[in-house]
């Protein structure tokens, strides 16, 4: 009897190793080590290593076994374009690496031939991932998941358009008409994020709409999850991991609440310390750190390996995730990792926002405003007593396996298999 042919989804990505920072990075590859486990064989279309400015061999070995990968020429308008630092802007529309499309569209053709895929599925950020798909659909006729990892377009407020530039921003509108038009699903991450996108394209079937949250997986955590630290009475080390955006996490009203507190004798350098690991934004925080006066209780610390800020993450008493109002819509990846650590965690954001959903669903109440630097004082001195007392609330650990990227890829599995079924357009 002959074996049934493997079924397999050509996925079309940026982000993915060796580039080196990012939570996408993560969703990618975590989707192409677990879909082999679901009955779908990954084949990985993405850039050479040239496109990105910041490589790390970390994770190429978990992405070599795991898929087919084939990388093709992308080059980086601010980098390789740039002349006195200056580039064309058209070389940047959609993104700065739009030239990828000119050498993926014809590998992908080579991949559809060679390994007759079942669908396409892409991720966005960067824009040009998903107009290689849109092209590779056309072509193919192949069932195409548009990936919406981030909103391409913001328009809740008029004054403040995302993204702000005119040009960029019709041809954000223009994708996103290609994504309505062509593709079988769209795939988000949040709740809020797709009833922005049913708002915006009210022409699409509410049933073609799907949620895939990111997640986290097992690898690099420790079994015991630093449990003993919980209580703990000399200095209280709370760690942020990761980048910390001017305008959707900016934490100028907790700054504030910090040299305060510190004014009025209750947290000094003895009993606090607030570490900000990667941030993405050094200068700009310190800055701040030095405006606020709050250099003894806050440090910076670079970006290191994704292992290492796992077991980081693990060590610390608590946890903050940042996340504006601006931002409701979205839940930091990064979030889903705190989870998995069950270290305690306070969450500075906005109480209508998904994210502090998130937290209240598993069960965790130590959140702030972020944007009033009352509330953040209030908050943080709340968790701090609940913390040294062992006291702050946790994750249960059914809820947190809901959130693991097997759980997230036996979703994507399913999604797979439905638009597989379908007859192509």
């Amino acid at each position: 009897m002959v074996a049934a042919r493997p079924k397999r989804v050509l996925m079309v990505a940026y982000h993915f190793p060796p580039l080196a920072g990012g939570s996408g990075i993560l969703r990618t590859l975590g989707f192409a080590r677990h879909l082999p486990d679901c009955g779908w064989q990954p084949l990985v279309l993405s850039p050479g290593a040239s496109a990105y400015a910041q490589r790390g061999d970390t994770q190429l070995a978990q992405a070599a076994t795991q898929a087919t990968v084939r990388r093709t020429l992308a080059l980086d308008a601010a980098r390789h374009f740039a002349i006195g630092g200056r580039y064309p802007r058209c070389l940047a529309l959609p993104d700065r690496w739009s030239s990828w499309w000119l050498s993926a569209v014809p590998a992908g053709l080579r991949m559809i031939r060679a390994y007759r895929p079942d669908a396409i599925w892409s991720t966005y950020p960067i824009a040009t991932a998903h107009l290689i798909a849109l092209t590779l659909q056309k072509l193919s006729g192949l069932p195409w998941i548009a990936d919406q990892r981030d909103p391409m377009l913001d328009d809740s407020d008029p004054q403040a358009p995302y993204p702000p530039e005119p040009r960029l921003h019709r041809m954000h509108a223009w994708i996103e008409q290609r994504i309505a038009a062509r593709s079988a699903a769209i795939v988000c991450t949040t709740p809020g994020a797709i009833a922005a996108h049913q708002r915006r394209l009210a022409q699409v079937a509410r049933e073609r709409f799907h949620l895939i949250e990111n997640g986290y997986d097992e690898d690099g955590y420790a079994h015991d999850g630093g449990h003993e630290r919980t209580g703990r009475r000399g200095r209280f080390l709370l760690l942020h991991s990761g980048v910390i955006y001017p305008s959707e996490r900016d934490p100028q009203a907790l700054f504030e609440a910090l040299a305060r507190l510190r004014r009025d004798g209750v947290l000094h350098a003895r009993n606090f310390q607030l570490v900000l690991r990667a941030t993405g934004h050094d200068a700009w925080l310190a800055g701040l750190l030095v405006k606020y006066a709050i250099l003894d209780l806050v440090r910076l610390e670079p970006l290191q390996p994704h292992g290492a800020a796992l077991q980081e993450m693990q060590a610390a008493d608590g946890l903050l995730l940042l996340q504006a109002a601006n931002c409701n819509g979205q839940i930091p990846a990064k979030l889903y990792e705190y989870l998995r650590c069950r270290r305690p965690i306070l969450a500075l954001t906005d109480a209508a926002g998904d994210s502090a959903a998130k937290l209240r669903h598993c069960g965790i109440d130590t959140i702030g405003q972020l944007a009033s630097s009352g509330d953040c004082a209030r908050a943080l001195l709340r968790f701090l007593e609940l913390a040294r007392q062992g006291q702050a609330p946790l994750a249960s650990p059914a809820a947190i396996a809901l959130q693991s990227r097997q759980a997230r890829s036996n979703a994507l599995a399913a999604l797979l298999d439905q638009v597989s079924h379908r007859s192509p357009t």
